[in-house]
């Protein structure tokens, strides 16, 4: 559209541009209307914040390649405004944009742990470990002065539940009390997030997530507190920080961790265009490189959605990847042994106001 203006890069946020969700019928551009509006500066995208009154906060899935089929997302969006983030697509699902909107416009459930609660004391419920993080980051900004995160975790712990998360705030480190208490009964585990050591390629990529230096703290506290901790090198992203995946490994292990793990670069739906047009912005010297090497890892396109593949995809460079993970793991002993957090556990406490429960 020739009249559109282009996208400019806000500060503290990750994506570039706000385009309408795959499934409105109408395509929204911004405009000109000839007084000027477009040499000004761009205003500040404040952050709302609306309450999702979930009937249930358990979601469960069947996917072969990921190792939980239970998870909690206490939060839609996330802050943090990762541009690569394979779950801004499910924002197009509220009418919203995969863009700016999924960092800027948030969903939170306050009344999750009392709903968890309930979803744990169903007769037919099997205990499974929980994920949480998986879609978005669950000690998010937001967190902070919500603390839903902290309350499921109270929920969980009082019912001997297994929980897993990942993250990339300090936050979590809040939680240590509980999460100490629960490792303890091998009930928790921790993955922290550290994608690059540059700060510089961190504020543009992840604007409002803990610095690396700090996620390497949070590491080195967890681990300290006896709570079984992994790092994850996710995403890799190829001649942009894939270069720096032994580096990371080895900062991780000096912290502490036990385990590790990494996921090449999703793109998948609208996270296409969105990354490739904020390397347009941040690295044009770079882009068509980056862009190249990953339609190599994903059979000459941006993405593979089969199972087995999305998460490691295929070819020279996706193979020497994963032998260059292989190789810095057992040089740091990482991954020496499987972690089994225990479902045994599992018993719903006595119910405060249910009486007959006495009987």
């Amino acid at each position: 559209m020739d009249t559109a203006l282009p996208s400019l890069p806000r500060k503290g946020r990750g994506a570039v541009s706000n385009p309408t969700g795959r499934y409105e019928t109408a395509r929204r551009y911004a405009t000109d209307d000839g007084w000027g509006l477009a040499d000004a500066p761009l205003p500040r995208l404040a952050t709302t914040v609306t309450k999702d009154a979930s009937r249930s906060v358990i979601a469960r899935n069947q996917s072969p390649d990921l190792p939980f089929e239970q998870s909690i997302n206490p939060y839609r969006g996330c802050e943090h405004g990762c541009v690569y983030c394979f779950a801004r697509p499910t924002h197009a699902w509220l009418g919203l944009s995969p863009g700016l909107d999924f960092e800027s416009r948030l969903f939170m459930k306050p009344d999750a742990a009392a709903v968890l609660e309930r979803e744990l004391r169903a007769p037919k419920y099997v205990c499974k470990s929980i994920a949480m993080g998986t879609n978005t980051d669950p000690y998010q900004p937001l967190e902070r002065r919500e603390r839903i995160t902290r309350q499921i975790l109270e929920v969980l712990s009082a019912f001997n539940h297994p929980v897993s998360i990942v993250t990339k705030s300090a936050l979590v480190t809040r939680d240590i009390d509980i999460l100490s208490d629960m490792a303890a009964r091998d009930l928790a585990s921790v993955y922290v997030s550290v994608t690059t050591l540059d700060r510089t390629l961190a504020r543009r990529m992840e604007p409002r997530a803990a610095t690396p230096e700090r996620r390497l703290e949070t590491l080195a506290a967890l681990a300290a507190a006896g709570i079984p901790t992994g790092v994850m090198a996710a995403p890799m992203i190829p001649a942009l920080n894939d270069m720096e995946l032994e580096r990371i490994l080895a900062r991780a292990a000096d912290a502490g961790v036990q385990a590790a793990g990494y996921i090449l670069l999703r793109l998948p739906l609208e996270i296409k265009t969105l990354f490739g047009e904020w390397l347009e912005t941040h690295y044009p010297d770079r882009a068509a490189r980056v862009m190249r090497i990953v339609r190599e890892t994903r059979g000459g396109r941006l993405y593979d959605a089969r199972f087995g593949q999305r998460m490691s995809g295929t070819g020279v460079f996706a193979q020497m990847i994963a032998q260059r993970f292989d190789l810095a793991c057992k040089r740091h002993g990482l991954n020496a042994g499987k972690w089994a957090l225990d479902s045994s556990r599992f018993a719903p406490p006595l119910a405060t106001r249910n009486q007959l429960a006495l009987f």
